[in-house]
């Protein structure tokens, strides 16, 4: 598995500034063919930004959606809402290193980003949704999240609701159907963006809108530290999926996009998240196994977890499902001679090298990728009824 080639952080500025010129003065962009539902921050690309055609954006449906995002109810219990795992106190995420869900019982994952996620097609860590609208109701039926029995429930519970009936019935002109409940959540989630961050007003000419330190991560990001190999782009994503070796360490191991494609090249992938917002969302990795930046910087320093999978950008050596069998039979054997040829080469790793210095300079330049767009955002003061 590859990663998308890296764009020169000379051509990102260039793109950004020119991209940034367009909107004069102002801090945000007209989205006015969005029938002035949203607006998008500095630095975020319209061209991108993905409204299904039977989708259309408006302002009671993103209502309905923002309703349904924040109530309980959507769940079996009356405990847990979207909001739970994605709170706007912590930029939609948790905190947690996994999610906790209906009855306390835990999940197996952390809680992804869902700010910017209007730019992207394919959700979750494992990309198992499709659309956006796909994402905002599988965790509906998850039995650990939100522990309805199906999403026929769903329907029945929400039309149960008069207050509810009544405005599905205004926004689509027909009865609940879970796909409509699907179509208002996602509207909602499309506004959670972020832009018009310290790095994209540095990006439109404003010297002093960084440290000098940032400045220098800047640098790093792109060439020493190899960062922009995956996380490339005005969302620092390739919106693909790859194999860091987290939790390849441990006596067990998510499988992740294996799950979905049933690709051996995919075992133990999991998609690059965008880095908007990266100071606010810790703890980081599908599984949250690292608690700072400076952990994670830490983790990319040394290249990683060893495994026949590892992606390419990280190391050199692959493998395939026999390595793999072969790594967890040598787990319990502690004598190094039993290692065979393959099962040794996994341990070259391609570190990075780099010094204190350096990993502080990246923190900073990743700090200055925290901007504007979601903060105004709240839960209802009420809820139909």
């Amino acid at each position: 598995m590859h990663c998308r080639r890296p764009v020169p952080g000379l051509l990102i500025g260039l793109l950004w500034v020119l991209f940034q010129g367009t909107a004069g003065a102002e801090d945000v962009i007209d989205t006015s063919d969005w029938g002035a539902v949203i607006t998008l921050p500095v630095g975020l690309d319209a061209e991108e930004f993905f409204v299904p055609a039977d989708n259309s954006l408006s302002k009671a449906k993103v209502e309905l959606g923002r309703s349904l995002f924040f109530d309980v109810r959507l769940s079996y219990d009356n405990t847990i809402s979207c909001a739970t795992c994605h709170a706007p106190q912590f930029a939609f995420t948790d905190k947690r290193r996994v999610s906790i869900g209906i009855n306390s019982q835990i999940g197996g994952r952390s809680a992804p980003a869902i700010i910017n996620r209007g730019f992207s097609q394919e959700q979750f860590w494992d990309g198992r949704a499709e659309s956006l609208e796909a994402q905002a109701i599988g965790p509906m039926t998850n039995p650990i999240e939100m522990g309805m029995p199906s999403h026929e429930f769903v329907v029945h519970k929400v039309a149960g609701i008069e207050g509810y009936r009544k405005w599905f019935k205004s926004v689509f002109d027909r009865d609940v159907q879970i796909d409509d409940i699907g179509r208002a959540i996602a509207s909602f989630e499309r506004t959670l963006v972020s832009g018009n961050s310290p790095l994209d007003k540095y990006l439109a000419g404003e010297e002093g809108a960084i440290s000098e330190s940032a400045k220098r991560g800047f640098e790093l990001f792109d060439g020493k530290a190899r960062c922009t190999q995956c996380h490339s782009g005005a969302l620092f994503t390739d919106e693909t999926y790859h194999n860091l070796g987290i939790d390849w360490d441990g006596t067990e191991v998510d499988l992740g996009r294996y799950l979905v494609t049933g690709r051996a090249d995919d075992i133990g992938a999991f998609k690059t998240p965008t880095l908007r917002e990266i100071a606010l969302t810790a703890p980081y990795m599908h599984d949250g196994s690292l608690a700072t930046l400076e952990d994670t910087i830490e983790f990319y320093d040394q290249g990683g977890i060893a495994n026949p999978f590892l992606d390419v950008e990280m190391a050199r050596p692959s493998g395939g499902l026999e390595m793999m069998l072969e790594m967890f039979e040598d787990k319990g054997n502690t004598d190094d001679s039993s290692q065979s040829p393959e099962t040794a080469k996994m341990t070259d790793l391609e570190k990075l090298n780099l010094t204190s210095q350096e990993r502080a300079d990246l923190v900073s330049f990743l700090k200055a990728l925290s901007g504007q767009g979601w903060q105004h955002i709240e839960p209802p003061k009420s809820y139909p009824q």
